[in-house]
């Protein structure tokens, strides 16, 4: 990985993109501590270190702290993350938007991309809004705003849509003009961003105020192995596939000969990467969203709505007891599995997969064409789903119990997969167009 960044760096037109990237990244990050107007400070400084937790920590942690501060960037790109979902759950039950996503090409990616960027704006008006009402002291007991009003109002929710756009448009030049997916690269910059105050809070834990902490050490040092297994671990799920061997038969067109060749399906152990979390989180804490809107003071209250509110937030903040987060982690759990195995079957088909090499005149050694062929096809994707997804589980839900052990983790499954993962997809676009100018310099 280091000798690809080394010959990247060597090579001028790679060394322009990854420079245009990092221009963009802190513009970004300088946009993180820009705060909305209308803000009163230090009542958000307050409340801010009056929570001990609460169901927007994934999204401050995403958008680099920005929430936290009532940045202009605060939605960061969660309404882009869950316009994108949505339109792929509508391509599954409209034809026609399934038709346009499977047809691709140019005209096809740039009708997906308006209409996503469409819902986009829309979501993100409706969540400013929402962010509006929670944190205003005419709708709330929070406060913290200057002279609240349908002009303040106006004006705050006008900064945070346009701060979303603003973050889409970025991730688009990145994409075009820089390294890596932009949206991807936006979110892993907000991720590690935190990582400072992580090796702080490391630095507090050795060295307190009585002097140096031999208990400060030790636990210092099996965060960092616990976080180095837990990165090793999910390299390994990412990269590994279960390769199916494929057989071409000769045939003879004319005076040639076609076929006869061996090839391979790769299908990968956690094909759904980490959508299935994604959807799971945005399922558990969405009633615990609509809620507070509606009553701000509900965490201190009791009864049914209460109840309910508890339970949603309990993915986020160990705050509302341990009955609630053992029977969160339960159904946070089993709608991890089942959207893997929705996911996973909706990006792959084995009917189609089969009926195309059967069309092509191959076939899986062992194995007879056709419904076999599916059969065998299904058989194999069902184990691999039902390890991935609870991999995957196992990754989400680990440290919402381990903050009853005093061990608050900085990083949850979903921070970690999505850093892992951008990592590896920027290197491997990074040593593609190594080689591609490589091939182009060799043609030249």
């Amino acid at each position: 990985m280091f000798q690809t960044i080394k010959n990247a760096f060597k090579t001028p037109d790679v060394r322009k993109r990854i420079l245009y990237t990092l221009l963009l990244i802190v513009l970004f990050r300088l946009g993180c501590y820009i705060s909305v107007p209308g803000v009163d400070t230090i009542a958000l400084s307050n409340l801010t270190s009056q929570a001990t937790g609460s169901i927007s920590g994934l999204i401050d942690l995403i958008s680099g702290g920005a929430f936290s501060r009532f940045s202009i960037f605060a939605m960061s790109i969660s309404p882009y993350i869950t316009a994108s979902i949505v339109i792929q759950l509508l391509g599954m039950v409209i034809p026609s938007l399934e038709k346009t996503i499977k047809e691709g090409g140019e005209e096809g990616k740039a009708k997906i991309n308006r209409y996503t960027k469409i819902l986009t704006l829309f979501l993100a008006l409706i969540e400013a809004i929402g962010i509006y009402m929670s944190y205003s002291g005419t709708y709330s007991a929070y406060g913290v705003f200057i002279n609240p009003g349908f002009g303040t109002g106006a004006l705050i929710v006008l900064s945070l849509v346009a701060g979303t756009a603003l973050l889409m448009w970025l991730g688009e030049q990145i994409t075009n003009k820089g390294i890596g997916n932009g949206i991807s690269i936006i979110i892993f910059i907000g991720i590690i961003s935190s990582i400072p105050s992580v090796v702080t809070t490391m630095y507090n834990l050795m060295f307190t105020s009585t002097g140096f902490s031999t208990t400060g050490l030790l636990i210092s040092l099996g965060i960092i192995i616990g976080a180095i297994i837990l990165v090793s671990g999910v390299v390994f799920v990412q990269e590994a596939e279960r390769r199916i061997p494929v057989q071409y038969a000769k045939k003879v067109v004319g005076r040639k000969m076609y076929g006869g060749q061996n090839t391979h399906i790769p299908l990968k152990l956690a094909m759904a990467g980490v959508m299935p979390i994604i959807f799971a989180s945005s399922f558990m804490t969405f009633p615990a969203m609509i809620i507070q809107m509606f009553n701000a003071n509900i965490a201190s209250q009791t009864g049914f709505w209460a109840t309910i509110y508890k339970f949603s937030i309990a993915t986020s903040t160990s705050q509302v007891g341990i009955g609630y987060t053992i029977a969160n982690a339960i159904v946070y759990l089993l709608l991890i599995l089942g959207f893997t195995y929705f996911y996973t079957y909706a990006t792959f088909n084995p009917a189609e997969v089969s009926n195309n090499i059967k069309k092509n005149g191959g076939f899986i050694p062992g194995i007879r064409a056709g419904k076999p062929t599916t059969e065998y096809l299904s058989s194999i994707m069902s184990k691999l789903t039902l390890f991935g997804g609870l991999f995957l589980s196992i990754i989400a839900v680990l440290p919402m119990l381990m903050r009853f052990t005093g061990l608050n983790v900085a990083f949850g499954g979903t921070s970690i997969l999505i850093v892992v993962g951008v990592a590896l997809e920027t290197v491997q676009q990074l040593e593609s167009r190594l080689v591609m100018r490589h091939y182009k310099g060799f043609l030249e």
